[in-house]
């Protein structure tokens, strides 16, 4: 569906325009048209594609969504595909995923939302705000969208490290086990699918802001350098919480073979206890005619008595060690 179709000129907003109007006013030098499509079917896309003249190469990928991160040329325009992540509402933890996919040209820019909630309604208002920076025109806008998409990355890694934060609490709290196991996993699931949205874009957004800056993009690089510098942040705290996600998995594993080891030298404790009574008893279980101490008045007493000083000094030696 389309959400919005608005032109500026020098700067500033003139006024929303129907569709079909797109292409008369494309080519005006000092006027771009900012045009918004949320999960578009295949026929408005294509609308899009004739009135910007899009590349093809480029409406199929927006056409398909599941694109991986990346910022491509073609000829004087630029195709971009950014992951935007949020946090759900509820308790499950899961990240919310969508993709935003943007045609941007020397005087328009479209945006594609698939499967994304959050809208842009306060990225189009700041830019109205800011006439003077507006003037850049397309590229500006460019920026101020990457910049909104990669500033919601903020949330979810503080998210992650309060989840993070939390799991290590627990870590050393009761019995690690495996459900304990499978947290860690998941919460490094979660890191890795914000991994994979940053790490394609520090290469792409690099060639914005220095070396042979694509014409779009001209005027604008400093801010595509801020853009950069936020990814370079999210990258460092990704490696960081990566590490020490790794560390806990590690540490967990450890601690469940400390357990499993408490417990077999508690079993073998309680199994010599047994053994020494059991053994003497088998002994004197035999049907031999002939045993040392058959015949004596106080024979079984003595024999009891054996067990349970054995089995006392094996208890004491065993609670000294810490075995039960």
């Amino acid at each position: 569906m389309l959400i919005n179709c608005v032109l500026y000129e020098d700067g500033k907003r003139l006024s929303d325009i129907p569709k079909e109007a797109i292409s008369d006013h494309v080519g005006h030098r000092d006027r771009f048209v900012w045009v918004a499509l949320l999960d578009p079917t295949r026929e408005e896309l294509d609308e899009m594609a004739a009135e910007f003249s899009l590349h093809p190469l480029a409406v199929e990928d927006a056409r398909k969504g599941q694109q991986r991160p990346k910022i491509e040329e073609y000829d004087d325009s630029l195709f971009a595909v950014l992951q935007t992540i949020d946090n759900r509402e509820d308790a499950s933890g899961e990240p919310e995923l969508g993709e935003v996919a943007m045609f941007v040209g020397r005087n328009y820019l479209l945006s594609v939302r698939h499967r994304a909630r959050r809208g842009f309604t306060d990225v189009r208002h700041r830019c109205e705000r800011e006439p003077e920076l507006l003037r850049h025109g397309a590229g500006f806008v460019f920026y101020a969208l990457m910049d909104a998409i990669v500033d919601r990355y903020f949330p979810v890694l503080e998210h992650l490290e309060s989840a993070l934060e939390s799991a290590e609490e627990q870590l050393f709290r009761g019995t690690s086990s495996r459900s304990k196991l499978e947290d860690l996993y998941a919460l490094k699931r979660r890191l890795m699918l914000l991994k994979h949205a940053v790490m394609p874009l520090l290469d792409a957004v690099g060639k914005l802001q220095g070396g042979r800056v694509p014409p779009v993009c001209m005027g604008t690089q400093e801010y595509f350098r801020d853009v950069y510098d936020h990814l370079m942040r999210i990258d460092a705290t990704i490696e960081s919480i990566r590490e020490m996600l790794a560390t806990a998995i590690s540490v967990n594993i450890a601690l469940i073979g400390i357990s499993d080891a408490e417990v077999t030298k508690r079993l073998a404790a309680w199994g010599a206890l047994i053994t020494v009574p059991t053994l003497i008893a088998g002994i004197y279980g035999m049907n031999f005619d002939f045993m040392p101490e058959l015949t004596w008045a106080h024979g079984y007493p003595l024999v009891v008595a054996l067990m349970v000083a054995v089995d006392a000094t094996l208890f004491w030696r065993f609670r000294r060690a810490g075995w039960v």
